[in-house]
């Protein structure tokens, strides 16, 4: 079954909806975005996801300091940062690590086991490059993310046949503030597609 996250949750109802929906991760965006919040404000807003599904703190070229106010606060499952950022923090061991490549970056060499291929820009409703990721998906668990849709993402699985798919804007009423019913259809598409696909 294919893993589904829905990213820069900033309300209860749709952090329930996530959840409800059937959604295997959470995404809280610490970067400047519309849909930031603090950490404290994404532990309460996470307190009563079930364990079995991934909280996940979103950020972009974090200080050593954010990180760790992100860690202390929030406790999340797993950061989700550009690569490059990887090199220079002390990531806590219990703390899982998706890396984010971008499209139009070069590559790195080796790749991770499990990486977030986007556009450019993150919430931006880019569309990442499908026949790249279709490449990558053969090499690593790749999580597609970047201009995703419950009109598209049918079309992006079985394009480029990720491990995941990542969703923000494209289950939005207005920036920053999602809406529930677009959030159940993102998921049951998605859902649809990944079994279409493997019958």
């Amino acid at each position: 079954m294919i893993w589904v996250k829905v990213c820069g949750l900033t309300t209860p109802d749709a952090v329930a909806a996530a959840v409800d929906a059937g959604v295997n991760a959470v995404g809280f965006v610490f970067a400047e975005s519309k849909r930031k919040v603090t950490a404290q404000q994404a532990a309460e807003l996470a307190r009563d996801v079930p364990r079995h599904i991934a909280r996940v703190a979103v950020m972009l070229h974090p200080s050593q300091a954010e990180l760790d106010e992100v860690w202390s606060q929030f406790r999340p499952d797993v950061l989700q940062t550009d690569i490059g950022d990887l090199a220079t923090l002390r990531v806590p061991a219990q703390l899982q690590v998706t890396p984010v490549v971008r499209a139009g970056r070069e590559l790195p060499g080796a790749l991770p086991n499990r990486l977030l291929f986007e556009g450019p820009v993150s919430g931006a409703g880019a569309t990442a490059d499908w026949s790249i990721a279709a490449r990558l998906a053969t090499q690593t668990q790749l999580i597609l993310a970047g201009g995703l849709k419950p009109s598209n993402v049918a079309e992006a699985i079985a394009t480029a046949r990720p491990f995941g798919v990542d969703v923000s804007s494209g289950v939005e009423a207005r920036p920053g503030m999602k809406d529930p019913t677009k959030i159940y259809e993102f998921v049951r598409k998605a859902r649809a597609a990944d079994d279409g696909a493997t019958q």
